[in-house]
């Protein structure tokens, strides 16, 4: 299960492309919580605590502001394109016991047939799960499997009190020949059958 983080965070009094700036430059960045109808709470946050925390899927913080405590999930970054610093962040206020949506990491183990790739379709799914469970991934082996062999989404286990909200029927992982292994026994077998059409041929002279 995802862990939970603590950060300490300061109210911001100035906004702006200016006051971000110079926030950034002073090693925090700008980040608003909301949610629960409450009222958005501007604050900045220590930069490189925070980006040790965003490396983690779904990361649940216990946001310290002004000697109060808020229980949040990393909703969205904002990276400057060119630089991939982050520019803002985006914090959603959860409660204990309460359910979330999150889009989970999916990872394949194991190791197909030999001979046969196994082709990821996508690579995470949307789960409602309790806010303090959210699974760091979730896992489905394609150990042996063969060519042609499907995983819908709806056949990847998902931990207890998870539900899934994408489609059940949507392709997880298929299994395939490569395209090159494909080309080379069309061509083998493009060349045996001009070498028995040859044998043919002179066989009727």
């Amino acid at each position: 299960m995802s862990e939970q983080y603590d950060l300490d965070g300061a109210v911001r009094e100035s906004f702006g492309k200016g006051a971000a700036r110079k926030l950034r430059a002073a090693g925090q960045t700008p980040a608003v919580v909301y949610g629960h109808g409450t009222d958005p709470l501007h604050v900045s946050v220590n930069t490189h605590a925070l980006g040790l925390i965003v490396r983690h899927a779904n990361a649940l913080i216990d946001l310290a502001v002004d000697g109060k405590k808020h229980l949040v999930l990393v909703k969205d970054v904002q990276k400057d394109p060119v630089r991939q610093i982050i520019e803002h962040v985006d914090l959603v206020v959860v409660r204990r016991g309460e359910k979330v949506e999150v889009e989970v990491p999916v990872h394949v183990t194991g190791e197909p047939f030999a001979g046969t790739n196994a082709l990821q379709e996508l690579t995470g799914l949307t789960l409602s799960v309790p806010a303090t469970s959210i699974p760091d991934a979730l896992e489905t082996s394609v150990e042996g499997f063969e060519e042609g062999t499907q995983v819908l989404a709806g056949q990847i286990e998902l931990p207890k009190g998870a539900e899934l909200i994408d489609d059940p029927e949507q392709l997880v992982v298929h299994i395939v020949v490569p395209r090159a292994a494909v080309a080379e026994e069309d061509e083998e077998g493009a060349a045996a059958e001009e070498a028995e059409s040859t044998s043919e041929e002179s066989d009727s002279e």
